[in-house]
C-alpha cells in the first residue's frame, strides 16, 4: 500500500455522519444542508438529462459552464477571467488534487494553514512534497503573517489558504493578501487559494479572492465550488481560476484524475451562476435565520460563541463555557448522550491541535435545531 494512503485513517466527516445514521443523532458536524435544493436547478439538471448529451463533455468543462463561471465572477467579485483561465473539476477537493499534482514535485515545500481541511496535508503527501504547518490563533484567527514569513524557505513553492476560512468563518483582507503578495513574489511562490464559501457570507464583509490582487493575479489560484454556492454539496461540481499558464498545466493533471464531470450538471450549475444578482442574495439569505437561531439559541443555553463571518458553521470555546473536557470527548459523548453530531476543531489539525474549540453547522430546519439546541443546553447542565 502507498505509504501516505495507509497512515490515513476515515475522515471525521463521515465517522461524524457515519455516527449519526448509526445512532439516529442529530447531525450539526458535516456541512450540508438537511433541504433538497434550489429548484431552479434541480429542474435545469432534469431538462439536461431529458434534452442535452449525456456523452462526455469537453474535459476543461461546457463552453456555457465557463462563461457563466467568468459572468459569476465578473457581476459579484468584479474580477476579468478568460475562457482559457477556468477549468471545470467534479468537486472542488479534485480541484485541490489537480492544482497539488500539477503544481508540485517531490520535495518541494507547500505552507499549509491550520486549522484545515483534512486534504490538504494528504494530497500535498502523495505527490511526495512536504507540509509545513503555521495556524491562526484565537479569537480572531488572523493570518499569522510573520509566520508564514518565517516557514518560507528555498524550497517553498505554494502557500495553501482557506478564505472565507472553515472552520472559523474568518477572511482574508485585501491588506493582508497585499502582504502575501511581497511574500509570494520574493520567493517565486504559488497561492492557492481555497475560496469555496466566498457566497456564504453573513455579516456584511466583503470576500476578496487573490486574483483581485494585481501583484497575486498571475501567480494564485481560485478554486469555487457550486456545492457551496447553490447548497447542493452532493453534486460535485468545482472549478480553478488562474493565469492561462498555471490553467493549463492544472488542466494536465485535472485530464488524469477525473477528466470531466457530468455534463447535466454543468448545464444546470451555468443556469444557476447567471440567475439575478437578487437571486444570489436571497439564497444566502435563506442560511440566515437558522445561523442566527444557532447562535441565538446557544448562548442562551451557556455556550461561549465565538465570531464568525462566513460559512455554515458557527464554533464555541469549551473552557469559556466552563466545560472542562477536551472537544474530541465533548463530541464523543455530544453523540452517545446528548444525541447531537458535533465535529472537533482538533480534526482540522495535522499537528499540535488546539482542543478547546467545537464547530456547530446550522442549515437544518427550525425544528431540529430547536431539538438539537434544546439536547445541548441540557448535556452542557450535566457537564458543569
Amino acid at each position: 500500500m502507498n505509504r501516505s494512503i495507509a497512515k490515513l485513517g476515515t475522515t471525521i466527516f463521515e465517522v461524524m455522519s457515519g455516527l449519526a445514521r448509526e445512532t439516529g443523532a442529530i447531525n450539526l458536524g458535516q456541512g450540508f444542508p438537511d433541504a433538497h435544493g434550489p429548484s431552479e436547478l434541480i429542474e435545469a439538471a432534469a431538462r439536461a438529462l431529458r434534452e442535452r448529451s449525456n456523452q462526455y463533455p469537453p474535459m476543461r468543462g461546457l463552453p456555457e459552464l465557463r462563461a457563466a463561471i467568468a459572468s459569476y465572477y465578473a457581476r459579484h467579485q468584479g474580477l476579468d477571467l478568460a475562457d482559457e483561465e477556468i477549468v471545470v473539476t467534479s468537486g472542488a477537493t479534485e480541484a485541490l488534487a489537480a492544482c497539488i499534482t500539477g503544481l508540485l514535485n517531490p520535495g518541494d515545500e507547500v505552507i499549509l494553514v491550520q486549522p484545515l481541511y483534512d486534504a490538504y496535508a494528504p494530497l500535498a503527501e502523495l505527490v511526495g512534497a512536504v507540509p509545513r504547518f503555521v495556524s491562526l490563533a484565537p479569537p480572531d484567527w488572523r493570518l499569522p503573517m510573520e509566520a508564514l514569513r518565517a516557514a518560507v524557505t528555498p524550497r517553498t513553492r505554494m502557500i495553501l489558504l482557506n478564505t472565507p476560512h472553515n472552520p472559523t468563518g474568518s477572511m482574508i483582507s485585501a491588506e493582508e493578501f497585499e502582504t502575501l503578495a511581497a511574500i509570494c513574489v520574493a520567493h517565486d511562490i504559488v497561492l492557492v487559494c481555497d475560496e469555496v464559501w466566498e457566497a456564504m457570507v453573513f455579516d456584511g464583509t466583503r470576500h476578496v479572492s487573490p486574483l483581485a490582487i494585481p501583484a497575486l493575479r498571475e501567480r494564485s489560484v481560485k478554486i469555487g465550488s457550486a456545492g457551496k454556492i447553490f447548497s447542493l454539496t452532493g453534486w460535485k461540481v468545482g472549478w480553478v481560476c488562474a493565469a492561462a499558464p498555471l490553467a493549463a498545466v492544472i488542466g494536465k493533471a485535472h485530464q488524469f484524475l477525473t477528466f470531466t464531470t457530468p455534463p447535466a450538471l454543468q448545464w444546470a450549475v451555468a443556469d444557476g451562476l447567471n440567475l439575478p444578482v437578487d437571486w444570489h442574495k436571497a439564497h444566502v439569505q435563506s442560511h440566515a435565520d437558522g445561523r442566527a437561531r444557532l447562535e441565538r439559541c446557544l448562548r442562551d443555553a451557556g455556550y461561549a460563541v465565538l465570531p464568525s463571518s462566513a460559512t455554515w458553521f458557527l464554533h464555541v470555546d469549551l473552557p469559556a463555557s466552563g466545560i472542562s473536557i477536551p472537544d474530541a470527548e465533548f463530541c464523543d459523548r455530544s453523540v452517545r448522550e446528548a444525541g447531537v453530531v458535533t465535529i472537533p476543531f482538533s480534526a482540522f489539525y495535522a499537528v499540535e491541535p488546539e482542543t478547546r474549540f467545537v464547530r456547530f453547522c446550522f442549515t437544518k430546519p427550525e425544528a431540529v435545531l430547536d431539538e438539537a439546541l434544546e439536547r445541548l443546553g441540557r448535556f452542557r447542565t450535566s457537564l458543569i
